[in-house]
């Protein structure tokens, strides 16, 4: 009898590699070998301390390259400048954002307007909170830095397409210009209020972030259906 001709077997999935730091269009060279993404991410580290410590007009490119512990060459492979480092942390910072949304939906029970505004809300506070440097550079650079070369992207517009992306497919809905309208309006509303919260209460006034909680409930959850 003839042999069954075999099967070719299945391909195997590819091994995942590990996560770099990303850093968006602010990177003169994206880092190609795992050793040059950990100096990428020591560096912008060092970047989110010294922000806490000394501000970013007193920021220097010398100064982090101490801090991270890496020759000041090395901070130039990557950055141009300090405005260019500030905004590949924004962009590492929005990216781990999206990241804490993605976990927080992927664990809800039932994906509802109010649950989901919940999650994206708790999201952001927990790392005003917790991530350094967050304070000064959140997902842009600061205002007071606005008048540098290169300052092209609205923070608040980058954030409320990738919530956007993010929350179409939890909601079964397409990501359209309605929904991202409605989400700018909110981002655009919490920026404010949350800035408000922050600066009348180092940890965040609980009473503003109930205020801000009520008022995205109100505008927003109808929209999230």
């Amino acid at each position: 009898m003839p042999q069954p001709t075999p099967r070719p077997s299945a391909p195997k999935p590819p091994t995942p590699k590990a996560a770099q730091p990303a850093a968006g269009p602010a990177l003169r060279r994206a880092p190609v070998q795992q050793r040059s993404a950990e100096r990428l991410a020591r560096i912008l580290d060092a970047c989110a301390e010294l922000l806490d410590e000394t501000g970013y007009e007193q920021l220097s490119t010398r100064a982090v390259a101490t801090r991270a512990g890496v020759p000041i060459g090395s901070v130039y492979r990557f950055f141009g400048n300090k405005r260019a480092m500030a905004a590949a942390l924004a962009h590492r910072n929005l990216d781990s954002y999206a990241a804490r949304i993605s976990a927080g939906l992927a664990g809800l029970p039932a994906v509802d307007g109010r649950a989901v505004i919940d999650t994206v809300l708790d999201a952001y506070i927990a790392m005003k909170r917790t991530v350094p440097g967050f304070g000064l550079v959140d997902f842009g650079i600061p205002a007071a830095a606005s008048g540098e070369p290169g300052t092209d992207e609205d923070p608040n517009h980058l954030v409320a397409d990738r919530i956007c992306g993010l929350l179409a497919a939890p909601l079964g809905r397409p990501a359209d210009a309605d929904l991202l309208r409605k989400v700018l309006v909110g981002v655009e509303a919490t920026d404010a209020l949350l800035r408000l919260a922050f600066r009348t209460d180092p940890a965040g006034d609980p009473a503003l972030i109930a205020e801000t909680r009520a008022l995205l409930h109100a505008y927003l959850a109808p929209s999230l259906r």
